[in-house]
């Protein structure tokens, strides 16, 4: 058996031997047989050779997972090519590509309304609140500082959150992203869209340092209500400098750039509010503020009440028509100054909504609307409907309506221009023209009456009798030179106010008798200048200039004083020197009253935009109601003046009505030779005499007062109080 093995062993030398030498000869190198390794003597567990299985598998994944590394690389670094080759210039990163803007300014200065959209003035990080900088940070990017311009672990995070709540609640981006995207891509959901915003974020990153990144950021991002960057919208709703922003303020800037539109203070100051408490919370979070700040900041949230732009719509509107007027078609940003006053603008809104929730329902009055101006025509105050949301259309502006009794004063003046005076006496009587009889309010005539009677009554055919008397084209001149400019009927009628009229041209002729007799155009617009102070146009000069002679100024003052204290018109007296008169439609589908102090000049109108009538409502009630109501709180603080032409009351002291002529000459003294001094001691006699007179009405219904007869001694009585 032993040499049978060895013969084997042999053989397989040999034979392995002649194998190797066939090998060689085939130019191939001799294959060695594997060395066993030296257990010990004995054989390999299966643990051992699971081990082996496993390190060479682990191997071969390595392997493999480097491989497909370099290939990915590869990829990358092809779409990044690729994509790389399209991205836009930034050579010009400060360039402003957009359409102007133009920004009107309240008379205070604040930001009134924009048009376009509007770019703040850039400011450094350093020039914005510290409060607005963490809130951002809170609520945008937490890990700014950390990261290079792109943030995985925010990624990773938001994906989290995402997938956890079932909906996108969180969002990856950086503020160098999101920068990356305002400065130079659209906000288009495409895969070559955020490659792009990956490199250039990465290239900002290398670019710019941390804070002109944060910087840039707050200037060129979107706040809504068309303001970009943190300077105009702390304008816009705050009306405050962004290094003034207060924590509760800030916290409802940076809550708006989640979503500018839903979240606008002006248009849902709840929500804004809501979402302010948000990022005060997330504030809290991320350790800037404690619980107990951020609690008292969010129970303070008047002190960042926002400007409401709906107040000044209608103006704003209104004036931009203007602008284009005086400068064309702007190239370039424009900041427009104008004329009006924002407390005087809250009260007239507040008044006319405030009597129109009350009584317009009751009265079937669905609008109204209200204008106020100086008497030398700008305009502080306009209305022009009961909510601009619901409609736009301007009732003060564009609104065409009949005037009433409210047009009388030009007629009157055509009168007094004429040779006329308050004390002369005409007769209150039926009257016919051409088949046309018209009546007075409730049928109801007063026989012989001074001028002044027969105003402050709002005579209707007493207006006709003067209008047949001068001419009717007398009496058109005389409107057009006080300013109105709408078609105006040749016929009798006219006297009644049948010609249509808007609201601003009516209150501004009323304006000339505010102003001692010079013509008033209504402006709302003061200056234009570019934003870098470039004045394109400025306003100068003061009108059509005098167009009234003072004496007659003078008497139209007698009468429309006595339309206010004892007649049509008493519902409007504001215990103060005051005059006007009132309008009233056939059927109460137009109510008026327009009036004045020596401070002030305002109208408004009462109706139904399809023409419907009104119950029961005249100039002397609803209407007198608003204007009274507005200028009385308009005017609170300011000490009460004369009315141009009655420094002393001559007027209030007027012969009884057989004597004929009472108005005094224009020289000083009267035609019975009494002095100024003289008349001034009657006046104060005057004052102290009982109430006389009666409420209107004839023309028109008066206001809440009890009907009062009228006493010729004494055409202005003293009220017992409202």
């Amino acid at each position: 058996m032993a040499r049978e093995s060895k013969r084997s062993s042999k053989r397989g030398r040999s034979t392995g031997g002649k194998r190797a030498q066939q090998r060689s000869k085939q130019g191939k190198p001799a294959r060695q047989q594997p060395r066993k390794a030296d257990t010990g003597g004995r054989s390999r567990t299966p643990a051992e050779s699971g081990r082996g299985k496993r390190r060479g598998l682990l191997g071969r994944l390595a392997v493999w997972g480097m491989v497909a590394a370099i290939w990915l690389g590869l990829a990358g670094a092809g779409i990044v090519a690729y994509y790389a080759h399209d991205l836009p210039e930034i050579d010009g990163i400060a360039a402003e590509t957009r359409t102007p803007s133009v920004t009107l300014l309240a008379r205070d200065g604040t930001v009134l309304a924009a048009h376009g959209a509007v770019y703040g003035e850039a400011v450094s990080l350093g020039e914005v609140s510290p409060n607005l900088v963490k809130a951002v940070l809170a609520v945008e990017d937490r890990r700014f500082y950390d990261h290079l311009g792109v943030d995985p672990l925010g990624l990773m995070r938001a994906a989290y959150v995402n997938l956890r709540e079932g909906a996108i609640v969180q969002g990856g981006s950086t503020i160098t992203q999101q920068l990356a995207k305002n400065l130079f891509l659209s906000n288009a959901r495409t895969f070559k869209r955020k490659v792009q915003e990956l490199i250039l974020a990465l290239w900002l990153e290398h670019t710019f340092s941390k804070n002109e990144i944060l910087a840039l950021y707050l200037n060129r991002v979107y706040f809504g209500a068309g303001t970009y960057g943190v300077d105009a919208a702390a304008q816009r709703f705050f009306a405050s400098a962004p290094a003034r922003l207060n924590l509760y303020e800030s916290a409802m800037l940076a809550g708006l750039l989640k979503a500018p539109a839903r979240y606008n203070p002006s248009a849902n100051p709840e929500l804004a509010h809501q979402r302010a408490v948000i990022v005060l919370q997330d504030m809290v979070d991320a350790g800037y503020i404690d619980q107990d700040r951020a609690n008292r900041a969010a129970r303070e949230r008047r002190r960042g009440e926002t400007v409401t732009a709906l107040r000044g719509r209608y103006f704003a509107d209104w004036v931009m028509k203007q602008v284009k007027t005086h400068v064309g078609y702007p190239s370039r940003d424009l900041v427009v100054e104008t004329t009006l006053d924002r407390r005087a603008q809250r009260i007239a809104r507040g008044q006319l909504r405030y009597v129109l929730r009350a009584e317009g329902a009751a009265k079937d009055a669905g609008n109204a609307a209200s204008v106020l101006l100086t008497p030398g025509g700008a305009v502080r105050a306009m209305v022009g409907g009961r909510d601009y949301r619901d409609s736009q259309f301007n009732r003060a502006t564009q609104a065409h309506r009949q005037p009433g009794s409210a047009f009388k004063p030009f007629v009157y003046l055509a009168a007094v221009e004429s040779g006329m005076k308050p004390d002369n006496t005409v007769v209150d009587a039926p009257v016919t023209v051409d088949g046309w009889s018209p009546d007075n309010y409730a049928g109801r005539y007063y026989g012989e009456v001074t001028l002044r009677e027969a105003f402050a009554r709002s005579l209707n055919s007493v207006a006709v009798k003067l209008i047949e008397r001068v001419g009717v084209d007398r009496v058109v001149r005389t409107a057009r030179r006080l300013g109105i400019t709408t078609e105006l009927d040749r016929h009798p009628s006219l006297a009644l106010g049948t010609s249509e009229v808007t609201l601003l041209d009516l209150t501004g002729a009323y304006a000339t008798f505010a102003n001692g007799g010079a013509g008033v155009l209504p402006y709302g617009i003061t200056r234009i200048r570019t934003r870098g102070g470039k004045v394109l146009y400025e306003r100068s000069g003061s009108g059509p200039g005098q167009v009234v002679a003072p004496r007659h100024v003078r008497r139209m003052t007698d009468l429309m004083r006595a339309n206010v204290v004892w007649g049509t018109g008493d519902g409007a007296d504001p215990d103060r020197p005051a005059a006007g008169k009132t309008g009233t439609t056939q059927n109460a589908r137009d109510a008026w009253f327009v009036g004045f102090t020596a401070d002030l000049v305002g109208g408004v109108w009462m109706g139904n935009d399809d023409g419907a009538p009104m119950a029961d409502v005249t100039g002397g009630s609803l209407p007198a109601d608003i204007w009274r109501r507005t200028v009385t709180r308009v005017l609170k603080g300011t000490p009460p003046e004369p009315l141009p032409g009655l420094h002393v009351r001559v007027a209030e002291k007027t012969p009884s009505r057989g004597d004929g002529a009472a108005s005094p000459p224009e020289d000083g003294a009267g035609d019975d030779g009494e002095t100024v001094i003289d008349r001034i001691l009657k006046s104060l006699t005057s004052e102290n005499r009982g109430a006389g007179g009666a409420s209107g009405d004839a023309g028109d219904a008066g206001g809440s007062r009890s009907e009062r007869r009228y006493d010729p001694a004494d055409p202005y009585p003293r009220e017992g109080g409202r």
